[in-house]
C-alpha cells in the first residue's frame, strides 16, 4: 500500500510531502508492461504526479502532467487527483538503452532533454490552469522543480527515485517535494540545503526500511515538524463505459455513422488501464440516436 505524508515545519514556513509510491510503480509496470528503464521514468512521473496532487486545495481538483522531451518513450502522461490517486501513460513502452555514465538506468535517455514539461490543473474553474516550462534534465525531479520555480515561482526541491530488480518488478519507488512558504526565514533555507544534501537516494531510505514519515522527518529535521496527514493513494483509473460512450458520441454522428456500416464490432481500449470495451451495431445505433 502506498503512503503519502504530509508535514509542515513549526514555524509554518517549509511544507513537506513525502510518498512511499513502490506499489503505484509496480501496478503502472504491470498494466503497461514496460522495460526497466521505461518503468523508472513512468514510475517517477506518477510519483511527483501523486505529490503535486496533495498540494490541491480539493479532493474533486486533478492535475495532469504531461512530459514530451524528444526521447524514444515518446509522451509520457500522468493524471491525479486531490488526493494523490494517479494514473499514467507512456506512449512507447519499451525503450532499450545502455545504462548512464552513472551505472544507472538512463531516465533521461528515454525521455530526452529537447521539449516541454506541460502542467494541466482542474481547478474546478471555467478554465484551467496551463504552465509550460522547458526540459531542462530529462531525469523528471530536476524539471518539476524548474516548473515550480518558473510557473508558479515557489521555490521548490523535488527527488524522485524507482529501483528496478533484475526480473524488471519494481524493488522501491517514492519520493518527496518541500516547498518554501512565504514565512521561510534565510535560516530555514540555509537548514533545509544542509538536510538535502545529506540525504541518501529516495530507493536507498525506502530499500533500507524509511517510511514516508521518516522520510519527512529526515527532510524537515531541526524544523519540528508537525504531520498535517497520512493518506493512502493508488494507481487509480476512473475509465467507465459511461464515459466512453460519451466520447464515441462526441465525434459525431456522421463518423458514428461510418464505423457502423464499416466495422461488426468496435473495441476501445483505456490508455491508463488497458481495460477493453467492446460496442457492437445495436450499441452504436443507440449512441446515434444521442448524437448531434
Amino acid at each position: 500500500m502506498a503512503t503519502l505524508v504530509r508535514s509542515i515545519s513549526q514555524s509554518g514556513g517549509v511544507l513537506c510531502a513525502a510518498i512511499d509510491s513502490t506499489d503505484i510503480a509496480a501496478k503502472a509496470e504491470q498494466i503497461h508492461e514496460t522495460s526497466a528503464t521505461v518503468t523508472a521514468a513512468l514510475g517517477r512521473l506518477l510519483t511527483a504526479a501523486s505529490l503535486m496532487g496533495v498540494m490541491l486545495k480539493s479532493e474533486e481538483n486533478s492535475i495532469t502532467v504531461r512530459l514530451q522531451g524528444g526521447g524514444p518513450a515518446g509522451l509520457l502522461i500522468a493524471v491525479t487527483d486531490g488526493l494523490g490517486n494517479v494514473r499514467g501513460d507512456v506512449e512507447n513502452p519499451i525503450v532499450e538503452i545502455p545504462l548512464n555514465g552513472l551505472g544507472k538506468l538512463d531516465v533521461a535517455g528515454a525521455v530526452g532533454r529537447e521539449g516541454t514539461l506541460s502542467v494541466v490543473k482542474d481547478l474546478g474553474m471555467r478554465d484551467p490552469y496551463v504552465g509550460q516550462v522547458p526540459i531542462v534534465s530529462g531525469e523528471i525531479a530536476e524539471d518539476i522543480t524548474h516548473y515550480y520555480a518558473v510557473s508558479e515561482q515557489t521555490p521548490t526541491v523535488c527527488a524522485l527515485g524507482v529501483l528496478v530488480n533484475p526480473d524488471l518488478t519494481v524493488k522501491a519507488a517514492g519520493g518527496f517535494l518541500i516547498q518554501l512558504l512565504p514565512g521561510a526565514s534565510d535560516a530555514d533555507i540555509d537548514l533545509l540545503e544542509q538536510n538535502v544534501q545529506k540525504l541518501p537516494s529516495v530507493t536507498q531510505m525506502i530499500s533500507q526500511g524509511a517510511t514516508a514519515e521518516d522520510i519527512c522527518r529526515r527532510c524537515l529535521d531541526g524544523f519540528e515538524p508537525q504531520i498535517l496527514d497520512t493518506t493512502h493513494p493508488e494507481y487509480r483509473c476512473n475509465c467507465s463505459r459511461e464515459r466512453v460512450e460519451r466520447a464515441l458520441i462526441s465525434i459525431g454522428k456522421q463518423d458514428l455513422q461510418q464505423l457502423m456500416e464499416e466495422e461488426e464490432q468496435i473495441e476501445v481500449d483505456c490508455h491508463f488501464c488497458k481495460k477493453k470495451y467492446r460496442f457492437e451495431k445495436e450499441d452504436i445505433r443507440r449512441l446515434l440516436e444521442k448524437a448531434k
